[in-house]
């Protein structure tokens, strides 16, 4: 086949996909997670439902794909705000992209996370945490060895303090609650006096 064909092809899939993942997940917010059928998404991305069959299997592969295209997402917006900087402004900018996150979207992924237990979706689950413990781990390293992070606790002890502390962001009522919470947590990784 052509290039051109075969591009077109790729982008057509690409956008069905999208759109089958965008009307499942308006749909899980109008009528709860257990009120969505595979004929409801179909008819919402308006797409036929073998079409809809040729890309999922049922309601929980499609909801298992959303929670992936989120977490890619989101792990791409805090990879980027690590990129530049000292590695404390790094971190305190990777921290506060986590937080905001968590804020913003924690409650839709605790609604999920009972049907996103089995399968490829917590395998891809597992990979982000882990790739997010590295990179916050890394950061906090680089900090230490240069004198402006604490070095008596190891990195990856940190690191998992630091994601558990900004995950509570979801449960916060306002960005000023983020902000402290996000700044009682860099404070906590500051060296110790003497």
């Amino acid at each position: 086949m052509p290039r051109l064909w075969t591009d077109t092809v790729e982008t057509h899939r690409r956008e069905v996909r999208d759109a089958i993942l965008d009307a499942a997940w308006g749909l899980v917010r109008e009528r709860g997670l257990l009120g969505v059928t595979m004929s409801q998404i179909a008819a919402t991305a308006g797409i036929g439902r073998a079409t809809l069959y040729k890309y999922f299997p049922d309601v929980e592969g499609v909801l298992a794909a959303w929670h992936e295209r989120q977490i890619g997402t989101h792990l791409a917006e805090v990879a980027e705000l690590g990129g530049t900087g000292t590695p404390g402004k790094r971190l305190e900018k990777v921290l506060r992209g986590l937080a905001d996150i968590a804020r913003n979207s924690g409650s839709h992924d605790l609604d999920l996370a009972p049907v996103l237990k089995r399968g490829h979706a917590s395998e891809h689950g597992t990979r982000a945490r882990q790739h997010l413990h590295g990179m916050v781990a890394g950061l906090i390293a680089e900090g230490a060895a240069r004198g402006n992070l604490r070095a008596d606790v190891p990195p990856d002890e940190l690191s998992t303090y630091c994601l558990s502390a900004v995950a509570a962001a979801a449960d916060l009522r306002s960005d000023a609650a983020v902000r402290r919470l996000v700044d009682v947590t860099l404070d906590a990784l500051r060296p110790p006096p003497g």
